[in-house]
């Protein structure tokens, strides 16, 4: 059964996502619970600090292609997935008042990547697993989950991400600015980390999270035209062939079209 788990401890929250029989994937109920959850963590003024992980020594190996034939598979369809649902998870977990630790364990690729991205701080195990290799799939990533990774990564590390689709180890992914740091026990080092947060001011914490956010760059949003550009892949042969690929362990042809 696929589910979002959540579970508050005195000053604590902890976010589980457990989708068993695919590393956690997240279908569009997941991504709708999360931003449930997330909302009303904001609005609870006893916490201190949120930490999100994976079940099964799993993070999440992102969103459920199993779905995509139903969830977006038209240009509009794919537009109010990514821009709607999707956007309304990563920001319930960026907006959050309370520090958000994720604690990464296994696969953290796709979609799973980018809530880690949300994230405050990322502490990983040295044989987690990061990427996007959504280019074997046959699509871009959306333009809002984009500018979160060119944001923490910067451009070259982002270009590097996307263009090859590598699967990186832990040490790498710290290199490249992905984790903050690494741990042989990565629920204990998030737990420690959770409470030497909670031991500072939390109305410090809260504009400390504000400001960052409000003086970080921000680009221009992007106009109409290039919405529709960055969601044309939805009508190519090359995203049929890739997501059929995928579903049927194949490796796909891609032909440009």
């Amino acid at each position: 059964m696929s589910e979002i788990f959540c579970e508050i401890q005195d000053q604590f929250a902890f976010v589980t996502i457990s989708n068993p029989s695919c590393l956690n994937a997240i279908n569009m109920d997941m991504w709708n619970a999360l931003t449930l959850h997330f909302k009303e963590l904001h609005a609870n003024e006893d916490l201190r600090c949120i930490i999100i992980r994976g079940a099964h020594g799993q993070f999440a190996s992102g969103a459920d292609v199993q779905e995509f034939a139903t969830v977006r598979n038209t240009l509009a369809d794919g537009m109010r997935y990514h821009n709607q649902t999707i956007a309304a998870s990563l920001n319930a977990i960026t907006e959050c008042r309370h520090p958000v630790v994720a604690a990464i364990e296994g696969v953290c690729v796709g979609g799973g990547l980018e809530i880690a991205i949300s994230c405050d701080i990322r502490i990983a195990s040295p044989y987690a697993r990061f990427g996007i290799p959504i280019n074997k799939l046959g699509f871009p990533l959306a333009p809002k989950e984009l500018q979160s990774l060119l944001s923490l990564t910067g451009k070259a590390v982002a270009l590097e991400i996307l263009l090859e689709g590598r699967i990186l180890n832990g040490l790498e992914a710290k290199e490249r600015g992905l984790v903050q740091r690494l741990a042989g026990d990565v629920a204990q080092e998030a737990l420690e980390t959770a409470k030497r947060i909670a031991q500072g001011a939390p109305l410090a914490a809260r504009l400390n999270k504000k400001f960052i956010r409000r003086l970080s760059f921000v680009p221009e949003r992007l106009n109409d035209q290039e919405q529709l550009e960055a969601f044309s892949f939805l009508e190519t042969q090359d995203y049929q062939e890739g997501v059929m690929g995928f579903l049927a362990k194949q490796i796909p042809v891609f032909t440009g079209k």
